[in-house]
């Protein structure tokens, strides 16, 4: 049996972003739905130890964190739906969403916070040893690398930033490239290739990672050489991909502006995306930061939009009436 769900807000994610729009939706009386999605809690319930999210003094661990906000977004009164949107009506108020179990979602504002998936190379001792040395983050994971030796694959913007930000805990960074020059802007290379703390191997991609004894997690990384295909083996103690990541915005392909990338586009300054009524927050509106924390924060400011806008209608109809 299907059915029908109305409310005043939908949340499309259940991240740092979702959680916390349902939050602040939920105190201000909007007793939003969150419908959860493919990945139910996000990205952080596949991070193990998180220790830059404020107000915790130990490390915490991701997933722990997520059940702690999912847990804190009941209570205050959203309610959490375990589906999956397949299609999307965006052209008239109330929006119509469409779940693959066929229940149809009837909202007067839509929060979208699908977020963003990391790029992985698709190596099988790669899924293996995440969090155990491999990660797609090196701001989120580049404090626990303290002095250690680390390797960042990848060419563009993404590669380099992370290599420069490794330099900031550790002097051996070393950046692996499977060709010849990078597709990084210049002023970004230009930095990267006056650091001392940076080597660079060209031509090289990563055929395996390679992990100790026991939990003694990522060892080495086995490189091919992409014109001779020789194999070579480096030493590390943490390899960070970076060859990008890729926003969950596919329902919304011709329904709402986004950049080349694919990620949505807001107003400066605030969650509004192209369509009164319908707000984007987290990772799938932000390519630049993308951490918790700051998923967490355009989350709240999704919710206080969405309820001044609810505010601003209501006002209008009943001066209408």
């Amino acid at each position: 049996m299907t059915a029908t769900h109305s409310t005043r807000m939908l949340i499309l994610g259940s991240g740092p972003a979702g959680l916390s729009a349902a939050i602040y939706g939920a105190r201000a009386g909007m007793a939003p739905i969150v419908v959860q999605g493919i990945q139910p809690g996000g990205q952080l319930m596949t991070t193990t130890d998180v220790e830059n999210y404020p107000g915790f003094r130990d490390v915490i661990q991701g997933p722990w964190l997520m059940e702690q906000m999912q847990a804190q977004a009941e209570h205050v009164g959203a309610k959490m739906m375990w589906d999956m949107i397949v299609d999307v009506d965006l052209s008239q108020r109330p929006f119509r969403l469409t779940g693959d179990g066929g229940d149809v979602y009837v909202c007067d504002t839509l929060v979208i916070a699908t977020g963003a998936q990391a790029r992985w190379l698709g190596l099988e001792s790669e899924t293996r040893l995440r969090g155990q040395g491999v990660s797609a983050c090196a701001t989120c994971d580049g404090f626990f690398f303290r002095g250690k030796k680390v390797a960042v694959i990848g060419g563009g913007n993404t590669a380099v930033e992370e290599a420069l930000y490794l330099t900031n805990h550790t002097h051996d960074v070393t950046l692996i490239h499977r060709r010849d020059s990078f597709r990084a802007e210049k002023i970004l290379q230009e930095r990267l290739f006056k650091h001392h703390g940076i080597k660079v191997l060209w031509n090289k991609e990563v055929a395996e990672f390679i992990g100790g004894e026991g939990n003694a997690g990522l060892v080495a990384l086995d490189l091919r050489d992409t014109k001779t295909g020789e194999i070579s083996r480096l030493d590390v103690d943490g390899g960070f991909v970076a060859i990008g990541h890729h926003p969950s915005t596919e329902l919304f392909v011709g329904k709402l502006d986004h950049d080349d990338d694919g990620y949505l586009r807001v107003k400066p300054g605030t969650s509004l995306t192209n369509i009164p009524g319908v707000f984007a927050c987290g990772d799938v509106a932000d390519k630049v930061y993308r951490q918790a924390i700051t998923a967490a924060g355009t989350g709240c400011m999704a919710a206080l939009d969405a309820e001044r806008f609810l505010a601003e209608v209501d006002f209008e109809e009943g001066v209408a009436a």
